[in-house]
């Protein structure tokens, strides 16, 4: 189309001139790429540099990465949130390794066959790593778009979310589909952002629906979200001859493979205290005494609303016997402190005492 070509054709002359000097831009190895592109997912450019610097410093290939302790690797994540990508990578990583005689895939539906890649990664990596002609629609691409073409209905509903990948997949099919991928995003990143977009710097606000309409920043049209779930639970400062229990999540699931204190949800009817006692007792087969509040801490997950509540307790009698955990250990505070941990969980141990 020649509405798609000069958009094209604007776009890549931006991007050239404007591009930010990001360190995975100065790279073609398809696996610093693809490490690069699961960290931003759903997270800052400016907290996504220092832990993709320090990661492929620790594994700088994939077979690095599929060797990986869980436990470092979780370690080196913490703090870039959604666990889950980390999990993936390594089991991507493993894949690979056996199954691709250690190389990344370079073609959409071979990527996309991998644990944790979806359908933008693949587009990502594929066109910015192989130049394939590959489309993604992230949020940024999302707003862009919807602006652009001017479109006036839920950006989340199917018809739109299938109009979205046909622009997409129609704009990648010229030369050099990584860069003008990565342009489409750098436009929503720097210029046709959410509040107070800057037209006058767009290179195809001429072409853009929404700025002749003049109100830009009424689109995307998104529909309203449920208010994040509320959700109380206890977690227990368990000591023990001068130690204190921590706690590995199983490797699915919310926070999944990393160390906490142990505990559970509140049920109706409960306090805190009668809480962490059942929790400990059904998950862990102890029997606590002396249990004293120590405060709350409070977490917003992207669907749920946490507050925790800290107690102290000491064991009084029974053994480890795990039921919802999959490993345990008796630890320093500055061993337990050094753990892969959740948010949450580094909060919750700002509120801890030393052992009995």
């Amino acid at each position: 189309m020649n509405r798609h070509r000069a958009l094209r054709r604007a776009l890549i002359e931006w991007y050239d001139r404007n591009r930010r000097d990001l360190p995975w831009r100065r790279t073609r190895d398809p696996y610093a790429i693809w490490i690069s592109e699961t960290m931003l997912q759903q997270t800052r450019v400016e907290t996504v540099i220092p832990y993709y610097e320090q990661f492929l410093r620790r594994f700088p290939t994939i077979q690095a990465l599929a060797d990986s302790d869980p436990d470092e690797l979780m370690e080196r994540w913490a703090g870039l949130g959604y666990y889950r990508r980390a999990r993936n990578l390594r089991a991507a990583a493993v894949k690979i390794a056996h199954e691709h005689d250690g190389r990344l895939p370079e073609e959409v539906d071979e990527l996309r066959g991998l644990p944790g890649v979806g359908r933008y990664t693949a587009g990502a990596v594929a066109s910015i790593a192989f130049d394939r002609p590959a489309p993604i629609v992230d949020g940024n691409v999302r707003r862009v778009f919807s602006r652009l073409f001017e479109i006036r209905e839920d950006i989340g509903s199917a018809p739109v979310v299938a109009r979205l990948w046909e622009e997409a997949a129609e704009l990648a099919r010229g030369a050099r589909p990584g860069d003008l991928n990565q342009a489409v995003m750098e436009l929503g990143a720097v210029v046709c952002t959410p509040r107070t977009p800057r037209c006058q710097a767009c290179p195809v606000a001429r072409r853009c629906g929404a700025r002749a309409a003049g109100d830009p920043e009424a689109l995307p049209i998104k529909k309203t979200r449920k208010a994040p779930r509320e959700v109380v639970s206890v977690a227990g400062w368990v000591a023990r001859r001068g130690r204190w229990l921590a706690a590995r999540r199983p490797p699915v699931g919310l926070l999944g493979g990393l160390w906490e204190m142990p505990g559970g949800d509140l049920e109706a009817g409960e306090t805190p205290e009668e809480a962490i006692g059942r929790a400990l007792r059904e998950r862990l087969g102890l029997v606590v005494k002396e249990v004293r509040p120590l405060g709350s801490v409070s977490h917003q997950f992207s669907h749920r609303s946490l507050e925790l509540h800290v107690l102290e307790a000491a064991v009084a009698e029974g053994r480890v016997r795990r039921a919802g955990y999959d490993a345990h250990r008796w630890l320093s505070r500055r061993a337990f402190g050094a753990l892969p941990l959740s948010a949450i969980a580094q909060k919750a141990i700002g509120l801890a005492s030393d052992p009995r």
